[in-house]
């Protein structure tokens, strides 16, 4: 069945793909992104060429503007189905090398952003007693690995916001789950904002520079070895959204290079989490 489904930074990378594979289902697609009408227009005008996909202005890092989108889009369709999170950026660097600034500007984007969705679309999800929000994650936000702590952060905060909201909005019909993928070739990396305390950089030394250059360049290798297409990512969210409600996995891993650890360890801290729960006393809380 057709379904009305929301999807924010759409103009490139896991957004876009997103958004074309649902629209070619024949959902009805609203492709968020901002820059409509500058930087971005391209790529718009190319997502509205698909007559099912309607392309609208939303900058996820404001309140008023993820607020007045989503408020249009209700008043047009009348719902909205599926909400998909998808907006991101990505950092890759030594952790010292951060300004608080700029650490924030990265969780403003890769945190407060899908929250702002959430809020943004729960209560008309509450009023018709269904839902499904979809927060693209990372495997990064479940096992953190070297020069990726602001990253790595925003996305174990996000996860854990979408752990507990499950619990809140179950008896209102409404699932939400997070998609986390592994490495892809997206335009992510490039858009990476560096360190803007290069001074810190230069304090930890040519060797550890030349250790954490070669560190992306393992991923990069990898990513290259495995030929992973970006495409799996936007056949996950469709399988998701295709699964019967009440049946969607809470987190589901796309990152074959690592043959499924980061998804045995996801559905084992569920497993454990589960059963903390009901030791506690809070079994019809699950």
């Amino acid at each position: 069945m057709s379904k009305t489904i929301l999807v924010t930074g759409t103009s490139a990378g896991f957004g876009k793909l997103i958004a074309t594979t649902l629209a070619d289902e024949g959902h009805s697609v609203i492709a968020a992104m901002r820059n409509v009408s500058t930087k971005n227009a391209a790529a718009a005008a190319e997502l509205n060429e698909h007559p099912n996909v309607e392309v609208v202005e939303m900058d996820v890092t404001s309140t008023e503007s993820v607020n007045s989108a989503i408020e249009n889009t209700l008043k047009k369709y009348g719902q909205i189905d599926v909400l998909v999170n998808n907006a991101g950026i990505g950092a890759f660097g030594f952790f010292e090398a951060y300004s608080i600034d700029q650490m924030k500007s990265i969780f403003e984007v890769n945190l407060w952003g899908p929250v702002r969705g959430i809020q943004a679309v729960l209560p008309s999800m509450r009023e018709n007693k269904a839902g499904l929000i979809i927060t693209i994650s990372s495997t990064a936000g479940i096992l953190s690995i070297p020069y990726l702590g602001p990253y790595t952060g925003s996305k174990y905060a996000i996860e854990g916001i979408t752990e507990s909201l499950q619990y809140e909005i179950k008896k209102y019909g409404i699932e939400a789950v997070t998609v986390l993928p592994g490495p892809f070739p997206t335009e992510i990396a490039a858009k990476s904002p560096m360190p803007d305390r290069p001074e810190i950089v230069e304090a930890y030394g040519e060797d550890e520079m030349n250790k954490a250059q070669q560190f992306g360049g393992i991923i990069y290798n990898k990513i290259l070895e495995y030929q992973t297409d970006s495409q799996e990512v936007a056949d996950a969210v469709k399988k998701l959204i295709d699964l019967k409600a009440g049946t969607r996995p809470a987190q589901t891993v796309v990152n074959r290079m690592t043959a499924g650890i980061e998804q045995e360890f996801a559905d084992s801290k569920i497993a454990i989490k589960t059963e903390w729960m009901t030791r506690g006393g809070f079994a019809d809380y699950i």
